[in-house]
């Protein structure tokens, strides 16, 4: 059951329509441009930053609290 050279080269064929002509077609239907994110998300991470500085500082404060309170 051996496959002809001619139906290989004919699925050869296809897949480089396919490869060429689609994408063509699908970028020609979306012309429009997407809209304007409202968050690009530079101030999540930034409030996300300053919730982390804020337990460092708690941490750091507890802990020289702490180590004072046992030095004596």
């Amino acid at each position: 059951m051996a496959v002809s050279r001619v139906s290989l080269a004919a699925v050869f064929v296809a897949l480089v329509f396919a490869m060429i002509a689609l994408p063509a077609a699908v970028q020609a239907q979306s012309s429009a441009p997407a809209p304007a994110p409202t968050s690009d998300g530079t101030s999540i991470d930034q409030g996300i930053a300053y919730v982390l500085m804020l337990v460092a500082l708690v941490l750091t404060y507890l802990i020289h609290a702490a180590d004072f309170c046992f030095s004596f």
